[in-house]
């Protein structure tokens, strides 16, 4: 069965220039199939052969492609190399979003399977969820993913949306203790009030792994936190993707001063 690429709500989708010219990157909205699989490629080199996810194929999917059920109803958002010519960049960079509209016809989020989202019933009119974020080896050094918020940001502000939830995924090689260590101290500064919390649907066996490791957060993570977002709720376990699954939630209201202007461009 072939992909058909998603139609945003409003007019064609259009390449969004957020990096300066001298940065050599083009961000933009998948417009075609093959920029929507240029995009699988990219997260089945980071999430299947970088973390060891052991997904058993999509029917329909390529091989060496990471997809599901969810992409069909998704934007997805690009950053490539710009390259002279005609012939487009090699893809770098990419996030999934999925609109509120696009949720109701897919019959919810994908942190629906994973997390209890009743609590965030009053929030989804407003409400998109990023996913499958990643970024070439090569490329993490922060200019690719500060290009993909400042188009995140004015997707949400030309949509007049409010709110971005997620699961931000830390790896699992080590067994969990990590991700556990993590939880016990990033729960102490960032964890949401009560009415926004959540509850992992199968929840990372935290009593049982070690909780004392002085631990850093993965970057993306990091840099979500310093922008203001919260944790929602203790990680639950994806022993597909072979991570433990933090669910986090940014509002546009409470993102901090410093980073305002990368998601707002003020």
């Amino acid at each position: 069965m072939e992909l058909p690429v998603p139609t945003q709500a409003s007019s064609a989708p259009r390449p969004v220039r957020c990096a300066p010219q001298s940065t050599g990157l083009e961000v933009m909205w998948a417009r075609h199939l093959d920029e929507v699989r240029s995009a699988q490629r990219l997260r089945y080199q980071v999430f299947f052969e970088e973390m060891g996810a052991r997904l058993s194929p999509t029917p329909g999917t390529p091989a060496g492609h990471d997809a599901d059920g969810f992409d069909r109803y998704c934007e997805h958002l690009i950053v490539r190399t710009r390259q002279d010519g005609q012939s487009p960049g090699r893809v770098i960079g990419t996030y999934r979003v999925l609109t509120p509209w696009a949720a109701q016809r897919a019959g919810g989020l994908y942190s629906d399977t994973e997390f209890d989202l009743s609590r965030l019933q009053g929030l989804r009119s407003g409400m998109v969820e990023l996913g499958r974020s990643c970024i070439d080896p090569a490329w993490r050094n922060g200019g690719v993913i500060l290009a993909l918020w400042a188009a995140l940001g004015e997707f949400m502000q030309r949509h007049s949306l409010h709110t971005m939830v997620g699961c931000a995924s830390i790896g699992m090689r080590d067994g969990g203790h990590v991700a556990a260590s993590l939880w016990q101290r990033l729960r102490q500064s960032h964890l949401a009030d009560l009415a926004f919390q959540v509850r992992p649907r199968l929840p990372l066996p935290v009593e049982q792994l070690e909780q004392h490791h002085e631990v850093e957060a993965p970057a993306l993570i990091k840099g979500y936190l310093r922008c203001g977002a919260k944790l929602l709720g203790p990680p639950a376990w994806d022993p597909d993707f072979n991570t433990a699954d933090l669910p986090m939630m940014m509002r546009l209201t409470d993102l901090s001063d410093r980073y305002r202007r990368h998601f707002l461009g003020c």
